[in-house]
């Protein structure tokens, strides 16, 4: 639990709130620009000086100097800018730099000269091209501002959590009597070892497939399944009724001596040699109990998903040692050894240290208040 030490933050808690508070003045600003001509305006100018600058690009290599094409695009662009222009209300604003740009390609033969001299007189109507720029910036930067925050609440989230937990664990009573629930444990997870080590070496693997598939009616039964090609070799081959450490040896002899045990080596060979690796996970830890155990709910439900395999795999005193450790569940001191043993189990010296000294506590208030004031800013 060494990760859980990370101090908060100092001093800068308030830096993503400020720059939130900062971009949300930027995109007021920008919106009250573009009010001050109202909405619609600002379209409007935006969108004909991106027509009048996009018609001047089109044109200005099929305009400019002499010849018949010339002369067609050149009468082109002037109906194309006329129109333009017809389109734009008397009282648009800005609506002189398109009259100037368009007196400026007004004549019979266009050079690159006059069409520079358009863009330059069109040019003021980009103002209102940037306005609304600053405006779709400032919403990104807004945004953007947003994201941190959300992303520091998480980082926050995770720092409470953390602290929380070290302060639950810090109230545990590290003299507890553990042993009263480890050594039921460690007696059951030995005898269960045992039990499922010998019968994986003497039932057959067809057997043993069964056992694992059937897990998947007890979700607190965690075995991992074979895939899919090699269940059904072992539930179809003859080879099946071996068990599984006889398979596994067989996939390392060469095919010429795999022949006189196997009918078909080749398949033996592409089954098992393939998944040796699934074949070797087969052990006993989903049916062992972990340390320090689950709240006493769930062990004593686990507890109940465990009897059937238990009872296959072992005998009555594997059964015994199960029930041992069910019964450890409703010791009403269960919940304090369980913090008991949790807690020292994870908590490491240093972190004892800092719940002692108060900086842990210390951390956590902090970090609440932080979180305080950027939920509050969002």
């Amino acid at each position: 639990m060494s990760e859980r030490l990370e101090s908060p933050r100092t001093g800068e808690d308030d830096g993503p709130v400020e720059r939130l508070e900062a971009t949300r003045r930027r995109h007021a600003e920008a919106e009250d620009r573009i009010d001050e001509h109202g909405e619609d305006t600002v379209e409007r100018v935006a969108d004909a000086y991106r027509q009048a600058t996009g018609l001047l690009e089109e044109y200005e290599g099929r305009a400019a100097g002499t010849g018949k094409e010339t002369f067609k695009a050149y009468v082109e662009l002037e109906g194309e800018f006329e129109s333009l222009l017809e389109d734009l209300p008397e009282d648009l604003p800005r609506r002189g730099a398109f009259e100037d740009a368009n007196d400026a390609i007004d004549k019979r033969r266009l050079s690159e000269a006059d069409f520079e001299r358009a863009r330059e007189a069109v040019e003021p109507a980009s103002e209102f091209v940037d306005l609304l720029k600053e405006r779709e910036a400032a919403a990104e930067a807004r945004e953007s501002a947003r994201i941190d925050i959300r992303e520091r609440l998480d980082e926050l989230e995770a720092g409470i959590e953390r602290r929380e937990e070290l302060l639950e664990l810090g109230s545990a009573d590290l003299e507890a009597p553990v042993e009263r629930l480890r050594d039921p444990i460690d007696r059951y997870n030995a005898a269960v070892e045992d039990a499922f080590e010998q019968y994986r070496r003497e039932a057959p693997a067809r057997e043993l497939f069964d056992l694992v598939d059937r897990s998947r009616l007890y979700p607190l039964v965690p075995f991992e399944r074979p895939p899919e090609a090699l269940r059904r070799y072992v539930e179809e081959a003859p080879a099946g009724t071996e068990p599984v450490p006889t398979l596994l040896e067989y996939a390392g002899y060469s095919r010429s001596k795999l022949a006189h045990y196997v009918a078909d080596a080749d398949a033996l060979k592409r089954r098992v040699t393939t998944e040796r690796t699934s074949l070797e996970g087969i052990d006993a830890e989903p049916l062992t109990v972990e340390w320090p155990p689950e709240p006493a709910g769930v062990l004593s439900r686990r507890a109940r998903e465990l009897r059937p395999f238990v009872e296959r795999v072992g005998s009555e005193a594997e059964v015994a040692a199960l029930r041992a450790v069910r019964e450890t569940t409703r010791d009403p001191e269960y919940g304090r050894l369980r913090q008991a043993a949790v807690a020292a189990d994870r908590l490491t010296e240093t972190e004892r240290e800092r719940l002692a000294d108060g900086r842990v506590e210390a951390e956590l208030e902090r970090l609440r208040a932080e979180r305080d004031r950027l939920s509050e800013a969002l």
